[in-house]
């Protein structure tokens, strides 16, 4: 059976194409057009990823977001009319993977899909891998004050646990394991988000901005995830 995608939208053109073209590219599809019908479906469903509008009736996609996070890390990639970046930093705050600006192409949407889906399923895969005990070489990697356990995806600053989403911890492990090395943002999306240039590298920005604030001692002053002005970001290995 195909992976299952919630399809979160109170306009019901968008949800028919979308419903059309992820079913055409093997999915199995579900829809909600409110805030609470959405929680309630995924409750019962229990889909593999979730693409989940910002404004919907009843509760919004920002307490949807929060709501299914607290029970699982499936990929949720949020859908916004707004440009405003600060609706997007709201969302990957609250635990979203990714993003998508509405009028969007349903190429960009089902790339988005695929990508995520791609990375879930390898996390899911390292983590099960782990907890049957396979022989594996030492898996954290540890940098200063800065620990990464890269198979149970934990991070600790200190020794203290610190809470980064999968998309996150994804680019940290990513950066850090090619220590000293720039990457610009459009290489970011296609290396760690693992699709091609859609045009909106601010979600690098963005998700580079959440881990200094919850890794650096000073999120102003980065040592560890620093910028390469002009060119994009490396990680400074201590």
């Amino acid at each position: 059976m195909g992976k299952k995608i919630l399809i979160v939208d109170d306009e019901k053109a968008i949800v028919d194409i979308l419903d059309h073209n992820l079913k055409r590219e093997g999915y199995e599809t579900v829809v909600a057009y409110d805030g609470n019908e959405a929680v309630e479906t995924y409750q019962k469903e229990k889909p593999d990823l979730v693409l989940l509008d910002v404004m919907l009736p009843k509760s919004d996609g920002y307490s949807v977001c929060k709501t299914i996070r607290q029970t699982t890390n499936i990929p949720i990639i949020m859908v916004t009319a707004k440009e405003d970046v600060v609706d997007k930093v709201i969302g990957l705050e609250l635990g979203a993977d990714d993003y998508i600006t509405k009028p969007f192409s349903v190429r960009e949407v089902v790339a988005r899909v695929k990508a995520n889906l791609r990375k879930w399923d390898g996390i899911e895969a390292s983590i099960k891998s782990e907890n049957e005990g396979s022989d594996k070489t030492n898996p954290t990697l540890v940098f200063g004050p800065l620990s990464l356990d890269t198979y149970k995806y934990e991070a600790k600053v200190g020794g203290k646990n610190v809470e980064l989403t999968l998309r996150e911890f994804e680019l940290l492990k990513f950066l850090a394991t090619q220590k000293g090395q720039v990457f610009s943002r459009e290489e970011l999306l296609e290396k760690v988000w693992g699709y091609e240039y859609f045009g909106d590298v601010r979600t690098v920005d963005v998700t580079v901005r959440r881990i200094r604030e919850k890794i650096e001692q000073n999120p102003s002053t980065p040592e560890l995830l620093a910028t390469k002005r002009g060119i994009g970001y490396y990680f400074n290995a201590l």
